[in-house]
This record gives C-alpha cells, structure tokens and sequence, in this order.
C-alpha cells in the first residue's frame, strides 16, 4: 500500500508558537512509517514557509531551510520554491493531506484552511468557518447561545471603542459582571493575555494588556467552578470521549499552570455521577456542531461547585496535541492510543474531502441562458 504524504503545518505568526513545535514533534514521532511519510513544514514567526531536513533542523538551523510556500492552484498540490528558483519537483512530490498544528492567531482561525481549500488539499480539523468561530472567543458564545447551549454572562467590545468609552465600559461590567472577572482578547488560546481581576486596578490593567494582542475584547463573570474537558472525534457524526477535570496549580488554569507549572494534575476520568458525565458529553457533541466542527476538537466546561450547573466554556478546534495533552490522553483512557488517534484523523479528513468533491463548482451555462435545464 502506497504510503501517504502528510504534510504537518507548525509554528506560525501567534502568541502560541512554542506550544505548536512540541505538539508538531509529537505528532511526527508518532506516525505510523508504514503508513505515513511526515513532512514537516515550519511557518516561523514572520510567516514564512521553510521545509527540508527534520524538524528541529527547521526549528534551529539556518543552513538546512529552505523558503517554500503552497500555491492556491488546486491541480498542483504540492510545494513550490519562494525565492531560490530550485525545483522541488524531485523532493517535494504532492501531498496527500495536511495536517495542522497551530494554536492560535494565523494558524488555527481558518486563514491556513483557506490557504488549504484553494490549494484543494485534504486536511485534518474544522474549515474555514469552523475554525474561525473556534478561535473567536465573541462569536463562538453567539453561536452557542443561538443554539440554546449555557455559556458564562459576558461582555464585549472593541479595542477602539474601549479607548473611547474605557470608563462607562468599566461601569458596565462592575454593574452586570461584578469581581472577580476575566479580562482576555477574542482571538486567543491557551490562556494567553487572560487576566483574572478581583478589582478595578486588575481589571484596568488586564484589558490594557489584551488591548495589545487584539482589537476585540472581552470580559467574563468569573464561577467558583470545577473545570471539565471532553475531547471529540469525527465529522457529521462525531463522537465524545470520555470526561476529564483539570485541577490548575494555580487561582486559575493560565498558560504558566498549562505548560510551565508541573502542579497542575489531570484527572482521567473525572470524579463526577455518571449523569453529570452523560450531560457534558452530550452538550460538547452539540458545541462540536454549534461551529461546524469537523475532524477533532477539546470542549471545555465549567461546573458550579454550589449549584452543580453546567456551563460551557469553549470549543478548542486544533488542540494541544503532545502525548500529555488532554485531548489525546482522553481518547486514549477512551481505547484509542495516541498513533491510532493520529491515523484516525488523517481519515477523517481524506473522508471530508472525498465528500467536498461531490459537490459543484460549475453549473451548465445553458441554465444561465435560458433559465431552465429543459
């Protein structure tokens, strides 16, 4: 059987580089050889497509990179040359699928997937709407509160109408919020720019710094809540694993307590009644769907120590992804190991793809004539 070539996207223009490269070496170290030939290809921090050589002489070494980049031409489908002129014909053949491991801005909000989509490329995780609404912090609560899923009371606003209004803004969030609350920018992950505020000086100082990553803005009523995690798996019929808890080593599970901090512990599978289990597993299927979810996502919860609600917190689309990560150590405690994980993905998005290909892009012109088939 012709093994496939699996071009992994890693790195990129975001707060969340770092985090990309160790989940990009693990998913490599993972493939299945017999299967999969991975190709790594590092976009580094001023956007740039470098690919040749192995992953860390991409990471580190000048000598061994060389400037590639994917031309939107769905009949080529492979990598060309971005300033040497070199053919890469011989060296880089046609992809077969891609997979991305971005996290963050430029990576993992559906600018790569559309790069992908012209290039008509398979690639595991959401397309260009899913991953948008996946990263936008604003507009993913708009489509599960449209959908009637619990999410957290929050507020909005812009970065330019926060320097305008700062004041009557702050009023508004001590009014319908209260302390404490969260501060953060709409298009973040991993709990970068996410400030807790227990006053107006932290809140102040928290939008300040999040008016520096993005130019939407926003803050959320914070809950003395246990933190849940499902992880999903498929296309238009996805399935949940089963629950976990993180239990953060610090006030709150901030992007030190996520990568720093080896406090911080994973509870597989969480300490809760089947029922409530039941519950969240459910609500994260119908989260997946809220934003058009495809291939895998890690829905995040919060349950109330007082009451025992559930609310839901966010969809995670392209989710860290090293062996100790809590999406692949979900399924993993759920019968499905690590490669397997990895070999189930690139299927779903070949499946994904093969079912794009079934649709239009030309009608006959004769119907635009005549305005009939007859």
């Amino acid at each position: 059987m012709k093994r496939l070539r699996i071009g992994v996207l890693f790195g990129g223009r975001s707060t969340e580089h770092e985090v990309s490269i160790l989940s990009a070496r693990s998913i490599i170290a993972a493939m299945n050889p017999e299967r999969f030939e991975a190709v790594p290809l590092y976009i580094d921090k001023n956007g740039r497509w470098l690919a040749g050589g192995s992953l860390k002489r991409l990471v580190s070494d000048d000598a061994a990179r060389k400037y590639v980049y994917l031309p939107p031409d769905p009949t080529q489908r492979s990598l060309v040359p971005a300033d040497d002129g070199i053919a890469l014909s011989t060296a880089f053949p046609p992809l077969d699928a891609v997979f991305p491991v971005f996290h963050g801005l430029n990576g993992e909000d559906g600018t790569i997937q559309g790069v992908l989509e012209l290039a008509n490329l398979p690639y595991v995780g959401a397309g260009v709407l899913g991953s948008a609404l996946g990263l936008d912090k604003i507009y993913m609560k708009r489509a599960f509160a449209a959908t009637g899923l619990p999410i957290v009371d929050y507020l909005a606003i812009t970065r330019r109408q926060y320097e305008q209004q700062s004041h009557a803004f702050i009023a508004m969030v001590e009014e319908r919020l209260g302390y404490p609350c969260f501060s953060k920018f709409a298009n973040s992950g991993s709990s970068v720019g996410t400030t807790k505020a227990h006053d107006r000086a932290e809140l102040v100082a928290g939008l300040r710094l999040a008016c520096s990553f993005d130019r939407k803005l926003l803050v959320e009523r914070a809950v003395d809540a246990r933190e849940l995690e499902v992880s999903v798996l498929g296309n238009d019929d996805p399935q949940a694993s089963v629950v976990g808890e993180v239990v953060p080593a610090h006030e709150f599970y901030d992007y030190e307590a996520k990568y720093l901090d080896e406090g911080s512990r994973l509870l597989i599978p969480a300490p809760v009644e089947p029922g409530v289990a039941d519950e969240v597993r459910s609500l994260a299927l119908r989260a997946f769907q809220a934003v058009d979810g495809a291939g895998m996502a890690r829905v995040d919860f919060f349950m109330e120590r007082q009451s025992g609600r559930i609310l839901l917190n966010e969809v995670n689309t392209i989710p860290g992804f090293t062996r100790i990560s809590m999406y692949p150590k979900l399924w993993e405690a759920s019968g499905i190991s690590y490669p397997m994980l990895i070999e189930r993905l690139v299927d779903l998005a070949i499946e994904r793809f093969n079912d794009k290909q079934r649709s239009q892009t030309a009608i006959d012109t004769r119907i635009l004539q005549t305005g009939t088939d007859e």
